[in-house]
């Protein structure tokens, strides 16, 4: 098998991380951004947590009071069995046409020596203060740019799912860039760059009447106007990738084009990981890509958790001697490793005709 899970799997639970305040619990550890920094690995991850439930009549939700600053959470409840509130799903609530999240993410660091054993910061990173943030921020991925890393991550709100940018040098300070993907657009990753003078980026809409959840690509001057947008990824019906498709961990770069780890949506709703390269001159242009899955939500970790049967990177580390660190979430609960290596990924990928557009 070209990718072995680590033994000790899971990596992080919501045991192992603190909440942000004494009147909340952390019910998620996932979806993490991963880069080496020196002699460390960094995990930016994602971290949902929740009021606790104290009534067992009522469910209990954040939300971001942006009318103070700084802002602040505050809570609604609605009675179980009130008719005109939507439970069926685990991550929300509906109410009279409109959507709450169950939880809120904020963005944590974790810190490795070895890859393998992380020790979590006690306090969030990032934490949202913005009004497109108010149902929180998520899914962080991280891109060494110069002597910066950028970060791009979902802002949720009610106006929308969007994805934003931040950067640091440290992951102490970070500075908050503003959006640069408005609703409905998330899984944004940024190439290693700049590449021939521009910035590459790979981005999935939302869903519309006429088009799928794809792979979407982009170009920019400068990484934070977009634009060059073209069809990137395609669905394939009937296979693993069928019903949607996001990017995944940021692409790396190797001898035969930049490697990319995406997920896909199955018709049994399964999340799994696969592969697609990018020419390396133009990242715009799909020259390869795996048959089947790389990784499937097959261990009891993936398969049962709050939100089942999913496997989904945010974040891979690639080591000088070609060893691929892929560090991905696990049911929406809790961080999992895998490893392979740079060859091993590159020769499940076949060619793919080039589409004439």
């Amino acid at each position: 098998m070209a990718v072995r899970r680590f033994a000790d799997n899971p990596i992080l639970t919501p045991k192992d991380v603190p909440p942000s305040r004494q009147d909340y619990e952390v019910i998620g550890v996932f979806n993490a951004g991963a880069a080496r920094v020196g002699d460390e690995i960094i995990l930016l991850l994602r971290v949902a947590e929740r009021p606790l439930q104290l009534d067992p009549q009522r469910v209990r939700v954040p939300y971001l009071d942006t009318s103070v600053k700084p802002a602040r959470f505050g809570e609604l409840s609605w009675q179980k069995n009130d008719p005109e509130a939507d439970f069926s799903d685990p991550r929300g609530v509906r109410y009279r046409g409109r959507h709450y999240l169950t939880s809120v993410s904020h963005l944590r660091v974790a810190r490795s020596r070895d890859g393998y054993h992380f020790t979590v910061d006690p306090q969030p990173a990032m934490f949202p203060e913005e009004i497109y943030e108010a149902y929180g921020i998520e899914d962080p991925r991280i891109t060494p740019v110069g002597d910066e890393y950028w970060i791009t991550y979902v802002a949720v709100s009610s106006w929308g799912i969007a994805t934003a940018l931040a950067r640091t040098k440290d992951f102490i300070h970070f500075e908050r860039l503003g959006i640069i993907f408005p609703p409905e657009n998330k899984n944004v990753v940024l190439f290693p760059g700049p590449i021939n003078g521009r910035y590459y980026a790979l981005h999935r809409p939302g869903e519309t009447a006429f088009g799928n959840k794809v792979i979407w690509s982009a170009s920019s001057p400068d990484g934070l106007s977009w634009g060059n947008h073209t069809v990137a990824l395609e669905l394939r019906p009937g296979q693993w990738d069928s019903v949607r498709l996001g990017a995944g961990a940021v692409p790396f770069r190797t001898d035969q084009g930049w490697l990319e780890i995406y997920h896909g949506v199955d018709d049994a709703g399964r999340y799994h990981l696969g592969l697609a390269l990018f020419d390396l001159e133009n990242p715009q242009r799909l020259i390869g890509r795996s048959k089947g899955p790389i990784l499937s939500p097959d261990a009891p970790y993936e398969a049962k958790g709050f939100f089942g049967g999913v496997v989904f990177s945010c974040g891979a580390v690639v080591e000088d001697d070609g060893l691929v660190r892929l560090y991905y979430g696990c049911a929406d609960e809790s961080m999992a490793l895998a490893e392979t290596t740079v060859d091993e990924l590159l020769a499940l990928v076949e060619p793919v005709p080039v589409p004439a557009r």
